[in-house]
């Protein structure tokens, strides 16, 4: 009975989980017992060492630029939502005018602010800015991760802290961030150099949420760090390897027992002007010369490079083909089915990352500046509403696509409004250029067919159809 009783309660304490064994094979394996720790003390090293890669080695360059054109591309735009059709075209056109104007460096407009931070979310994890106002205008200005004090971490009382850098009330709601006034390290910086603290409101801080309570972002590349500087190491030893290797180096031995050199300076271990191109070298009796053997690469030494940077691909979350610039292996079908995954993933960190904390920030208080400073008719509360529109995604086959949006939206399966949206047009403005073409053409007596003129091969197929309808 107590052996029965001891049997059952081990059965239930029985770790039946192969992960969650112990044993040999699990024996020296890290573990991340508190998540939210381990992106604490990771943070830094992992910004540092992407920024590094990012800047040095190609493969890591491009996976960035590959994230930032699909996420921001020409630019998130906002359009207002307004429920007045005038006050929402003038909100547009005021806000498209603001854009040349939004950066506070003058060194680009708003879409390229989208873009520089963009980039600083893949590579750092994280980025930041601070909206201000300047000839009562609103004003975005970029700053450096670094400056807002990830070394400040401080208990404020009555359940306040700061974590970070980044300050929370007893509710646990961001309420400030404490920001230096320059970044460390950077030459003329004034020392020491004391945080300020910027209210919460007036900070765009852009980063992918991992986990709950998150505080700062982790470099997207923090699954492949190591992967692509082994990768990196390997390449620069092989290339090092090829190089030697296919330099024709020769060695004279003497049975007497003297070295004699070849002619030429000797500076260090180089040997120059010693051997040149069409030269003949006369030996003396009893020496002999015997050359270096190119080493081959063969085929497993590129499918094992090939198989590590698809590796590198997946961790990144940018398909092979597109980070690697590599099509030699991929066909229609397989290229289609990455790219729709590929869209899947872009889309969800537009809508769930860049539109809800960069986007839709600036366009509230851009609109509320400018309601409250009259530039715009209307109340604060009607102007807030917007929408994110965000650039195209290219099509593999274009005709097939749009031939299928076609079918979906006169079967009542979406909306002509959402298939402009997804071509990163707003229906409103492209139905007004439209019907301007179309006065304009009918001004000039212009005639335009709709569909264009079928091929031999449509038209024997419709015949064929045709025949086959009249005769079952």
């Amino acid at each position: 009975m107590l052996k029965a009783a001891l049997r059952k309660f081990t059965d239930l304490i029985t770790r039946a989980y192969d992960g969650a064994a112990g044993g040999r094979r699990w024996r020296g394996q890290a573990e991340m017992p508190v998540m939210l720790s381990a992106m604490h003390a990771a943070r830094g090293p992992l910004a540092r060492r992407a920024r590094y890669l990012a800047g040095s080695n190609p493969l890591a360059a491009s996976g960035v630029e590959a994230w930032v054109s699909a996420l921001v591309g020409t630019g998130i735009k906002p359009q207002s939502s307004h429920t007045n059709q005038p006050v929402r075209s003038e909100l547009n056109l005021s806000f498209e005018n603001w854009t040349d104007d939004a950066d506070a460096d003058g060194l680009t407009d708003f879409y390229g602010l989208q873009a520089i931070m963009v980039r600083r979310m893949v590579v750092d994890g994280e980025a930041f800015a601070v909206l201000g106002t300047s000839d009562d205008r609103l004003r975005i200005r970029l700053i450096d991760a670094e400056q807002v004090d990830p070394s400040l971490n401080r208990e404020l009382g009555d359940s306040r802290r700061i974590v970070q850098g980044v300050e929370f009330d007893a509710s646990g709601r961001r309420v400030a961030y404490h920001i230096l006034p320059e970044r460390p390290g950077m030459p003329f910086a004034h020392l020491p150099l004391n945080a300020t603290r910027v209210p919460a409101e007036d900070v765009v801080h852009l980063f992918r949420p991992e986990v709950p309570g998150q505080v700062r972002g982790i470099s997207w590349f923090a699954p492949v760090l190591l992967r692509i500087a082994d990768l990196d190491s390997w390449r620069d030893s092989q290339l090092v390897r090829q190089r030697v290797a296919a330099a024709l180096a020769g060695f004279v031995t003497n049975s007497g027992g003297t070295g004699a050199p070849f002619e030429g300076e000797q500076t260090g271990a180089a040997l120059i002007g010693g051997l040149e191109p069409g030269t003949i070298k006369f030996l003396d009796p009893g020496q002999d010369i015997k050359f270096s053997t190119p080493a081959d690469i063969g085929a497993e030494v590129i499918d094992f490079a090939r198989i590590t940077e698809r590796e590198i691909s997946v961790g990144l979350g940018v398909p092979p083909a597109v980070m690697t610039g590599d099509h030699t292996q991929i066909n229609y079908s397989s290229i289609r089915a990455s790219m729709v995954e590929w869209r899947r993933r872009v889309e969800a960190a537009q809508h769930g990352v860049v539109s809800f904390q960069l986007i839709r920030p600036v366009w509230r208080r851009w609109a509320t500046l400018e309601v409250l400073s009259g530039r715009v008719t209307g109340t604060v509360a009607a102007a807030l509403p917007m929408k994110a529109i965000t650039p195209k995604q290219q099509w593999v086959d274009p005709a097939k696509d749009v031939k299928a949006e076609l079918d979906a939206i006169s079967g009542g399966l979406m909306s002509r409004r959402e298939s402009v949206a997804s071509r990163g047009l707003d229906i409103e403005a492209l139905d007004a250029e439209i019907a301007a073409d179309k006065a304009r053409a009918d001004a000039l007596g212009l005639v335009f067919t709709t569909k264009p003129k079928p091929t031999a091969t449509e038209l024997i197929a419709s015949a064929s159809e045709d025949q086959h309808d009249a005769h079952p």
